[in-house]
């Protein structure tokens, strides 16, 4: 599996349809006779807790509940899900957004949820003994990641190119799609040259010893936030009571997050992932630092679809189509825009 530049149009699949799709889907949970939606459909992840299982465990969604449909290891595959109607929201790395979004696909970001900062990142790894020490020595090797169009490609890319790798050059770096839980196996036992790992995966890998990162996002980029959750346009008009509970109670799940001691979010977390009864293992919660979320309470800016608007029409993948961050995102239904626009 080549790294193309077909790789990050993964994420359009099916947005062709989208139009035709969204007539026939999400009646559920949709609107009806002028009455709002009281159940969201979702996707989660295995042996992790999301931000709005959480809000909805702390009492942030009052009369607003979750319905899990399915687990994910793809932030394409969630917004794509929600853009077609499976799902009434889905999160995604902003680049995958900005690209479903110049497609026409009717969705709007509405809360950030992960991010990256001094504790929480997306860190890529080789063996301690590994001949790879620069971004060239990446020519011809295999990097890990848990989809292609997302995050890690994103910033693989920009790590490549700020070390002066050619567009040529940059295309013989193979990207493998490898489930994160497997990841760390895979590096070790050199199926793959680097592994990208981030929130306790990668914790636990470092814990383990026997490996060296070579470069992160946090190291790139700084502080940010990096995903944001996504809804249907139509669904948003239709709801806006609905939308608001969920983006104030993501809101404040971030929050507290950020203000409540550790042990006591990891307690929380644990109590969460064994009443859902999915015999989940909870062993790598104890390696949680935060969500990484930049703006208070999830409030999205400007830069953080921006940055990478440039960045895919810089690559050639918009095509020359005109995309504008404020157009993607609101923070119209955060209660923390009060204070302020994310900046």
């Amino acid at each position: 599996m080549r790294f193309h530049r077909s790789a990050l149009a993964t994420v359009l699949a099916g947005a062709l349809l989208v139009t035709s799709a969204l007539s026939g889907c999400g009646k559920a949970s949709s609107a009806a006779d002028g009455k709002q939606a009281t159940e969201l459909r979702y996707q989660g992840w295995v042996g992790q807790v999301t931000l709005p299982e959480l809000a909805a465990d702390l009492g942030y969604l009052g009369d607003v509940k979750l319905k899990w449909i399915g687990n994910t290891i793809s932030g394409p595959q969630d917004i794509q899900a929600a853009t077609t109607g499976d799902i009434d929201f889905g999160g995604a790395f902003n680049g995958a957004i900005v690209k479903l979004a110049a497609s026409k696909a009717p969705i709007k970001a509405v809360v950030a949820y992960y991010g990256a900062n001094k504790d929480t990142y997306n860190g890529f790894y080789v063996l301690n003994d590994s001949p790879i020490k620069s971004a060239r020595d990446l020519i011809g090797k295999k990097i890990g990641v848990n989809t292609l169009g997302a995050h890690a490609e994103a910033i693989t890319k920009t790590y490549l190119a700020r070390n002066g790798l050619t567009d040529d050059e940059i295309k013989q770096v193979e990207l493998v799609v490898v489930p994160p839980v497997n990841t760390e196996q895979s590096l070790r036992q050199g199926q793959i040259d680097v592994a990208s790992l981030s929130g306790v995966l990668r914790d636990k890998a470092v814990a383990r010893g026997g490996v060296r990162s070579l470069y992160s996002d946090y190291e790139l980029l700084g502080e940010f936030s990096a995903g944001s959750y996504v809804l249907r346009q139509d669904f948003i008009k239709k709801n806006p009571d609905t939308v608001r509970t969920f983006v104030t109670g993501v809101a404040k799940a971030i929050e507290w997050s950020r203000t409540t001691p550790r042990a006591e979010v990891i307690a929380r977390f644990e109590k969460i992932i064994k009443a859902r009864g999915r015999n989940e293992d909870t062993s790598t919660l104890q390696f949680f630092k935060s969500y990484g979320v930049a703006g208070q309470g999830g409030l999205i800016s400007d830069k953080e679809f921006a940055t990478w608007i440039d960045w895919l029409d810089r690559a050639g993948e918009l095509k020359g189509k005109q995309v504008s961050a404020a157009d993607i995102y609101t923070n119209e239904f955060n209660p923390f825009a009060a204070n302020g626009a994310a900046k």
